[in-house]
């Protein structure tokens, strides 16, 4: 059972091989995530944006009469 327990995938193995050969990845990968996803919310815009929300009528084709 010992030999699970150092058992490393070879998916494993590759990635830590490609980030030992590339190490500027990880910089990479954090200016990718800042760029994208990482920001500041402004709650006084979001509270707007759903105040400012129309409902939609339940049959979107259906002129109003």
């Amino acid at each position: 059972m010992s030999r699970t327990k150092n058992y490393e995938s070879e998916t494993t193995q590759f990635l830590r091989d490609l980030l030992q050969r590339n190490p500027q990845i990880v910089d990479e990968q954090q200016k990718g995530r800042a760029l994208w996803w990482d920001k500041a919310l402004d709650r006084d815009e979001q509270r707007r944006f759903r105040e400012s929300c129309i409902p939609q009528q339940p049959y979107v084709y259906q002129t109003k009469a």
